[in-house]
């Protein structure tokens, strides 16, 4: 579990650029139809799996959480930053949002139907992803499905400044191998993955796994 002080400095970091963030993201979805694919894949493999919430771990603004609505699957969303979680409440009234940490969810046992991880895990070293992971095991019912997105690598970027603003955030890129065997070790099903090339302003390929929590 990362140390406390590497959350708080998260957490400031995101309150700091939440405004911005919003602004700058808000549309990004809608040029990438390889992104929007993996979600649709995501949104029917819950819903056939039979009702129930999912939640956007690490929602940020808001704007995946609204395009799980959008297509059909009963969303709400977690963010450790206050500051993101009061721009996803302003920008999305009828949604739920929620404060809180990856690690420890403040979800019962098995109450979700899916989970979604996007960039969530990106601060996150690569040594302390397994116990996130069981988190999100802990949470999804029989049959639930994670979907986490994440960059490909094998490194750290420290980052300064972005989106406008001073920053103090390390970012951690991983192999789409590492990452499908923690979620098998956690208990998971890989079902399917998508690795695609950098789109512009991306300095790396980007990867989704679909994995399920065995019924």
């Amino acid at each position: 579990m990362p140390a406390a002080s590497s959350l708080s400095t998260t957490r400031t970091s995101y309150d700091t650029v939440a405004v911005d963030y919003a602004s700058l993201l808000a549309d990004e979805l809608a040029g990438k139809p390889l992104d929007r694919a993996m979600l649709g894949a995501f949104a029917e493999h819950v819903s056939a799996a039979g009702p129930g919430p999912v939640a956007d771990l690490g929602c940020g603004p808001g704007r995946v959480t609204a395009y799980l609505r959008d297509i059909g699957l009963p969303a709400f969303g977690i963010d450790l930053s206050p500051g993101m979680v009061a721009e996803a409440r302003r920008r999305h009234p009828d949604l739920r949002f929620e404060v809180g940490t990856m690690n420890a969810l403040d979800l019962a046992d098995g109450s979700l139907r899916g989970a979604l991880a996007w960039y969530s895990l990106v601060h996150t070293p690569p040594g302390e992803l397994e116990p996130y992971l069981a988190e999100f095991h802990r949470a999804l019912a029989p049959g639930g499905h994670l979907l986490p997105a994440f960059k490909v690598g094998d490194e750290r970027v420290r980052l300064g400044h972005a989106y406008g603003h001073p920053v103090d955030l390390d970012v951690y890129r991983f192999s789409r191998e590492r990452v499908a065997e923690l979620l098998v070790r956690t208990g998971f099903e890989v079902r399917a993955g998508l690795v695609r090339a950098a789109d512009p302003g991306e300095a790396t390929p980007q990867a989704f796994l679909l994995a399920r929590k065995p019924a």
